[in-house]
């Protein structure tokens, strides 16, 4: 078994755990591999282990990755926050995006969708524990864009995205409580299923308190040389 390979069975047990813990099925809680800063050989080794749902935050970088691996059934994560003038680059090539926190981005990821492809997945990106570091809308701004944003066409708003402070295990809950009280405005409840939260060094907390996605980088791919950023 290479290295990759173990590191992804290692995260995998992991999350296990946390579900057999939490009483949660294992089912429950994806894997999205962060794959910033890491080439795309990297990419196609861990694709070979199993690994289909990829995260990139840098749009230049994640089209050239799009681009090589093209060959590959990947399903693209734009993670990074989302500025207006890069929407069209991630409506037309990524399935799914996470850090929409305006309803300006929205409109304009769902105006540049391609009419033949699927509706694009969305996560509000909530800054859950008021960092004035992270981006993100506020919490209360949540029910009016989850109102707004859900009956756009060809847009599938499914959740909220957080990222808390280290070690604040109380914002994973209140991200929770606030996923679930939101669910009722959506225009289509049904497609209201994903939490994303939690990353390599806390990901069982986040599990424990309800994630339906990790994020986890550095524990499937080592540390990430940022000297190309």
């Amino acid at each position: 078994m290479n290295i990759l390979q173990n590191s992804r069975q290692h995260v995998l047990s992991q999350i296990q755990q946390a579900c057999e813990i939490s009483g949660r099925g294992v089912e429950s809680v994806e894997l999205l591999a962060v794959s910033k800063t890491h080439p795309s050989e990297v990419l196609r080794d861990m694709y070979a282990c199993g690994q289909r749902a990829f995260g990139e935050n840098y749009l230049q970088e994640a089209l050239q990755k799009i681009e090589a691996l093209q060959d590959l059934e990947i399903e693209w994560h734009f993670i990074g926050h989302v500025q207006r003038n890069k929407t069209k680059h991630l409506a037309e090539k990524f399935a799914w995006v996470h850090g929409v926190d305006r309803l300006i981005i929205a409109e304009r990821l769902s105006a540049q969708r391609l009419i033949m492809q699927p509706p694009l997945n969305l996560c509000l990106q909530v800054n859950i524990d008021a960092q004035d570091s992270k981006d993100g809308c506020q919490p209360s701004e949540v029910a009016e864009l989850v109102k707004s944003i859900s009956q756009l066409p060809n847009i599938k708003l499914r959740g909220l995205m957080v990222i808390p402070a280290p070690n604040n295990t109380q914002a994973f809950k209140a991200a929770k409580v606030l996923f679930d009280q939101v669910k009722e405005l959506h225009v289509h409840p049904e497609n209201w299923d994903t939490l994303s939260m939690g990353m390599s060094g806390d990901m069982v907390d986040a599990i424990a308190a309800g994630s339906t996605m990790v994020r986890v980088g550095t524990a499937l791919f080592g540390a990430r040389d940022y000297s190309q950023h």
